[in-house]
């Protein structure tokens, strides 16, 4: 199937149609509908260098992935976003490239692509509370939307992000009704502006039931199965130790999991858990009844709307930038129950 041969189907100009597919403007959104729709069903995909040819455009979205968080490329949750971003990516006839640099290198990495002419857009991931590469990618003037949020960033820039605040604060709400009185935190990295924001909505639940948040309670590191594992068991050794535990996700959670058992307690009973869940295709919750109880949002969803955005002002640079806040939900599962009256109550 070619672009001529699908002109003839649809009944439109062969410029209509590429048009249509590229995301021009001056296309209507049922006309461009229309066109993606018969795209699909008889399977036509553009050639993305003569669609470079014809826009101008390299017809390619980037990624940049810093030395520190190279590790990223493996990470489920990183995998699972990129997964959604490349299906929009496809289907508008964009490929996908990555550059891992080293951290002192980021800055000319951008700027490189732009002066190259390399992608036509970037996407921004895992952005600090004061992320600097928001700046820069304005500078430039290249197209770019960022996966989350940077709470100390003022200037106007396109997001998609989870509302991780409410979502942490609901789930701590949600245990405080349960009775529990003692809740740990065990959260993302410091500085990275989704755990700002859980910290926060953990913090205002326990201040609005009268609860003075105790440190000893609230840590923050990298997101591994061995970080839920050894915080975990050092709070379960404390003199104090929390009958509910608010974890970043579920990777985490499992290492949160196996210190529970490993302390001859049961989750859901002795101690209770929360997660987030980004809804990953390869480390599924449980199946008709979840495991974890969870703040829930797709991952893979986000990835998608990241990409449409992107595309969106790749086709219109101009246009003011856009923002989507996604919802969580809250997921009951098998992981939460009544705080016990007393640590006696465990055994």
């Amino acid at each position: 199937m070619n672009l001529k041969e699908l002109s003839q189907i649809l009944g439109l100009s062969q410029t209509t149609v590429s048009r249509a597919i590229n995301g021009y403007p001056e296309v209507s959104e049922t006309t461009r509908r229309r066109v993606e729709a018969a795209a699909r069903e008889h399977n036509y995909r553009p050639n993305s260098r003569a669609k470079g040819l014809a826009t101008g455009r390299a017809m390619v979205i980037g990624h940049v992935i810093p030395s520190s968080t190279q590790h990223e490329l493996v990470n489920p949750i990183f995998g699972d976003f990129v997964a959604g971003a490349t299906r929009v990516y496809a289907r508008h006839g964009y490929d996908l490239m990555f550059s891992q640099v080293d951290d002192s290198d980021v800055e000319q990495a951008y700027r490189s692509l732009y002066k190259r002419g390399a992608v036509d857009g970037v996407v921004l991931q895992g952005p600090k509370t004061d992320e600097p590469r928001i700046a820069l990618l304005s500078h430039l003037d290249l197209p770019f939307v960022v996966h989350g949020r940077a709470s100390l960033v003022g200037q106007p820039y396109s997001w998609v992000d989870v509302n991780n605040k409410r979502a942490f604060q609901r789930a701590t709400e949600f245990l405080l009704h349960l009775g529990h009185r003692r809740i740990a935190l065990i959260n993302g990295l410091d500085g990275m502006d989704f755990a700002v924001r859980r910290r926060t909505g953990y913090l205002e639940a326990l201040q609005g039931a009268g609860i003075a948040p105790d440190p000893a309670l609230i840590g923050s590191s990298e997101m591994t199965e061995v970080h839920g594992h050894e915080m975990t068991k050092a709070l379960l050794a404390s003199a104090s130790p929390p009958t509910a535990i608010l974890v970043a996700s579920m990777i985490s959670a499992l290492g949160v999991r196996r210190a529970i058992e490993e302390a001859g307690l049961r989750m859901g009973r002795d101690v209770s858990v929360i997660t987030h869940d980004d809804e990953l295709s390869y480390l599924t919750n449980g199946k008709e009844v979840p495991i974890f109880t969870a703040t829930r949002s797709s991952v893979r969803h986000a990835g998608e709307k990241v990409a449409e955005m992107l595309i969106q002002r790749i086709a219109n640079p101009m246009a003011e930038p856009t923002q989507l806040l996604l919802e969580a939900e809250l997921i009951l599962g098998q992981s939460t129950g009544p705080a016990p009256q007393s640590v006696a109550d465990r055994t």
